[in-house]
């Protein structure tokens, strides 16, 4: 399975090397803040690409761990953007980011990405009815109660503009039974719950829109630390009618969710997965029954 997962990443770096896509703009003028850029294969790191392609401009961030695993500073060159390291999980810290990129982006924000999640339980092995509650409780916090701290943060200091967006990342198995998503399954959850609830909040006072997108299971450093990711990929790919959306696909989605075009999208958690959410089976799937 090891062999499936390099080819899984080849195809995948080769796909994102090759696109293009013609900028049309949809973000000239608009700023923003960007969490969870690792490396080359984030998510994160393709919205930082495309949105600098759209004409935004916006600030990087991650937790200072992180970022001396990755090579941020590499895509803040490539995106003429700043990067302010920043714990998600700690609030004076989010109140540093908020202001900080308000005064190097000239004032308050349009859009922000939230693309964190990291499961201690996951990466030491613990099975999903034996976990480590302290673990348990980080997962929790970094995965999802961080969402609730950068909006809660972002309100108080009014640093998002009106009818901006935040989008924050998500996966099925908030809803489904994916077994080795371990805990990851309770923190996506709690987050889809954040986003329907202060998106209520949020929407009333401000005009800020809160959405979570669903994506397929996506070859990412985080991603790729799940037990049997590479069947994951292989399953969902042969039950999606579309096939597996990329990174980059996510990407534009979310450039999409940041523009003026999706102004009255708020508090949905939206599928982009090929259409894996919304099938029973596949022939492909059905095939493999009878070999």
């Amino acid at each position: 399975m090891k062999e499936n997962l390099l080819i899984y990443i080849s195809i995948f770096l080769y796909l994102n090397k090759r696109t293009k896509y013609m900028s049309h703009n949809l973000l000239k003028g608009k700023k923003g803040i960007i969490f969870g850029a690792l490396n080359d294969m984030s998510i994160a790191w393709k919205v930082a690409e495309r949105a600098h392609e759209e004409g935004a401009t916006f600030t990087l961030t991650n937790a200072p761990i992180a970022m001396r695993m990755g090579a941020i500073n590499d895509l803040a060159e490539k995106t003429n953007s700043k990067v302010i390291p920043a714990d998600a999980t700690n609030v004076e810290e989010l109140k540093n980011l908020f202001s900080e990129s308000q005064e190097i982006l000239g004032g308050k924000v349009d859009f922000v990405l939230h693309s964190i999640g990291m499961s201690p339980n996951v990466r030491k092995k613990k099975k999903y009815t034996g976990l480590n509650y302290e673990w348990y409780k980080q997962t929790l916090d970094v995965s999802a109660m961080s969402l609730h701290k950068v909006l809660q943060v972002a309100s108080e200091m009014d640093a998002i503009n009106e009818w901006g967006s935040v989008v924050a990342l998500t996966y099925i198995a908030a809803q489904r039974i994916f077994p080795d998503y371990n805990d990851m399954a309770d923190a996506k959850s709690l987050l889809e719950s954040i986003t329907r609830s202060f998106g209520y909040h949020y929407g009333t006072s401000k005009k800020v829109r809160v959405n979570t997108i669903s994506q397929s299971p996506t070859v990412t450093t985080a991603g790729s630390g799940v037990t049997g990711f590479d069947k994951f990929i292989d399953f969902s790919e042969n039950m999606s009618p579309l096939g597996n959306a990329s990174s980059l696909d996510c990407a534009n989605y979310c450039i999409s969710m940041f523009s003026d075009l999706t102004k009255y999208v708020t508090m949905q958690n939206l599928f982009h997965d090929g259409g894996f959410s919304s099938t029973g089976v596949t022939n492909a799937v059905m095939d493999r029954f009878g070999e």
